[in-house]
């Protein structure tokens, strides 16, 4: 999914290069859209209105294109939870691994890039946090807006700065990450189950088929980035009811529920409710994502000097032991990590509900203030209670499985003992008593 969507967007992208102007000089908008008519907007906005409204087929690729952008990011973040939870992270596959935590990142830019890029009133916004973020780290913050924005924000070389980014830098990166990944597999093999069958050739024509038919479908029937109802951006202003992507949900849950925190060292004045939630908190998530897989090869060598008993084993038959098949792990089979995952998911879904606190707070009638202190306290308990719930129905899970290889699946047959009690007889008795009539006496 992520490959094809990937393809998706560069075609519709070459597209939408034909009409774009990277442009932010001032023009009076004369299309066809009577409400704006006469307006004063940039370049960028007018080709993107003439883009959306009066090119045939514009507004249909356009759309197409959005949803590519969130289709892209969510199989990326679908993939990474996989390999997470299944161990397909380990050797010989951490390559693999860390090309898909790099592709996360990088699909987030590239869709935030390429929502700035139309200068309406949503993509304002956006600019106004990177300004706020690019200004809260120390030093050398001030240096980079100068650089990104020139001597006034928004300035007019934005738009042609993303521009090039969105088109250039950030498609060749994932193409050749995307390209590594599949020499990778290749060379590596895919991984599968134990108990699994290899995966047939004719499945990646269909998958292709299908992900292209799923976001035809949805550039069709669903809207997205109605430009002409935003308006041009202007600073100072911004559309009410904005929300970003559903990749960028959890940073803007961050910056809600973080208090304002302010730390002044020397001359210098951190502001921490805009540094950690959008640079510390995404810096360690993106950091334990990428060191996990050498992290837990670290713990597992140190816990497999000993055996059962507590007596160190010979580096021989430690050797033997780490050369097994590289098959994937059922998530019940490794309790802690899908436990680990658990957790994750929990953090990222309650950063990401609280983007919408103040929604939240309208629908069940209660204080903003109410709702962001609850989401305070959750994103610090929830991922505990997430691992533990989780883990235990790990252990639950892996229980009922020995119990079945013990003794049989249950047949749904009761019969009564010999002293009188009833009992549910599995099918390896069935299966036992099948052999008794049927073997030949000795």
């Amino acid at each position: 999914m992520a490959i094809w969507s990937f393809v998706v967007l560069v075609l519709t992208g070459l597209f939408l290069m034909v009409f774009f102007e990277p442009d932010m000089s001032p023009v009076l908008y004369q299309g066809v859209y009577t409400p704006l008519r006469g307006i004063p907007v940039s370049k960028a906005f007018d080709s993107t209105m003439h883009l959306s409204l009066e090119v045939r087929g514009g507004l249909f690729v356009r759309q197409v294109h959005h949803w590519s952008a969130l289709v892209f990011a969510a199989a990326v973040a679908l993939q990474l939870l996989r390999m997470f939870v299944t161990g397909a992270f380990r050797r010989p596959r951490v390559r693999q691994w860390l090309i898909w935590v790099t592709l996360l990142p990088l699909g987030m830019a590239a869709g935030e890039s390429g929502n700035i890029l139309p200068d309406d009133m949503l993509s304002g916004g956006s600019l106004w946090l990177i300004q706020s973020v690019l200004l809260s780290v120390p030093v050398v913050g001030t240096h980079a807006v100068q650089l990104l924005f020139g001597s006034e924000f928004p300035g007019e070389s934005i738009i042609p700065v993303m521009y090039w980014a969105h088109v250039l830098v950030i498609p060749a990166a994932v193409a050749v990450l995307l390209g590594a990944r599949e020499w990778l597999v290749r060379r590596n093999g895919h991984s599968r189950f134990a108990a699994s069958v290899p995966g047939r050739r004719s499945a990646r024509p269909l998958m292709a088929g299908a992900t292209l038919g799923v976001l035809v479908v949805l550039g069709v029937a669903f809207q997205i980035a109605p430009i002409w109802l935003y308006g041009p951006a202007g600073p100072g202003q911004i559309s009410a009811g904005s929300v970003p992507d559903w990749y960028m949900g959890f940073l803007d849950g961050a910056l809600r529920i973080m208090p304002g925190w302010e730390l002044t060292i020397g001359v210098y004045t951190l502001s921490l409710a805009v540094l950690v939630p959008t640079l510390v908190v995404p810096g360690v998530f993106f950091t334990v994502l990428a060191g996990y897989p050498m992290a837990e090869r670290l713990i597992l060598r140190r816990l497999a000097r000993h055996d059962a008993l507590g007596r160190p084993k010979a580096k021989g038959r430690m050797a033997k032991e780490g050369t097994g098949p590289a098959t994937l792990d059922r998530p019940r089979e490794a309790a802690v990590r899908t436990g680990v995952a658990a957790a994750g998911v929990a953090f990222y879904g309650l950063l990401w509900a609280a983007a919408a606190n103040d929604q939240l707070a309208h629908e069940f009638q209660l204080s903003v203030e109410a709702v962001t202190i609850f989401f305070r306290f959750a994103v610090v308990i929830g991922p505990f209670i997430a691992f533990w719930v989780t883990h235990r129905l790990c252990l639950g899970l892996r229980l009922r499985d020995r119990h079945i290889r013990e003794h049989g699946p249950e047949s749904g047959v009761i019969v009564r003992g010999a002293r009188g009690g009833f009992h549910d007889r599995s099918s390896r008795e069935d299966h036992d008593r099948r052999l008794a009539v049927t073997s030949p006496p000795n």
